[in-house]
């Protein structure tokens, strides 16, 4: 298997891995503010599989990895590139407008943004390497994400960060109250 054949099939399993990385993130900061963000990337995921089921828009017909077959779901707009788009927005803009969590260094609100839009360019770009989708079906996905990114960010700057703070303020106490 050539590093090219490896690459596609670390990249098919991007949901796995992008699942995976958001749990971490959670575990790790146990931040209100980076649940919420995780959170929203499940709301984008499922939101996108619904209008997947009103556009009804077939997936490309053949596929450009040997032995795999067609996906039984329809292909308007990509999931995968509407939720790596929504992450990637996300971490650009927390990066440009929100406080460094502090469980993070302060090198990360500075650079964080750089390798988060690269994995979405090549996750994005890999749907259709892999023939799971039409340029059409990736470009309107990273859309839908993006717009759905704007649309969850303003929430939380707008309104729903201040009772992230004062619940992140409570569960320390509750925590002890446990014990």
């Amino acid at each position: 298997m050539s590093v090219g054949n490896v690459f596609l099939t670390i990249l098919d399993k991007t949901n796995v891995i992008t699942i995976v990385l958001c749990a971490c993130a959670c575990l790790y900061t146990r931040s209100a503010g980076v649940l919420y963000f995780c959170t929203g990337a499940v709301g984008c995921s499922l939101s996108v599989k619904l209008v997947k089921r009103v556009l009804k828009q077939p997936r490309p017909e053949v596929t450009k990895q040997p032995g795999r077959r067609k996906k039984k779901s329809y292909g308007m707009p990509s999931t995968h590139s509407a939720s790596i788009a929504y992450i990637g927005t996300v971490v650009a803009l927390g990066c440009a407008r929100l406080p460094t969590h502090p469980s993070f260094p302060a090198w990360v609100a500075k650079y964080a943004w750089v390798p988060a839009l690269g994995w979405t360019g090549v996750v994005s770009i890999s749907r259709i390497w892999l023939g799971h989708h039409t340029k059409k079906q990736v470009a309107v996905g990273c859309l839908y994400g993006v717009g759905f990114a704007l649309c969850w960010f303003s929430l939380w700057t707008r309104s729903l960060q201040m009772y992230g703070h004062a619940l992140e303020a409570r569960v320390p106490q509750a925590l002890r109250w446990a014990k």
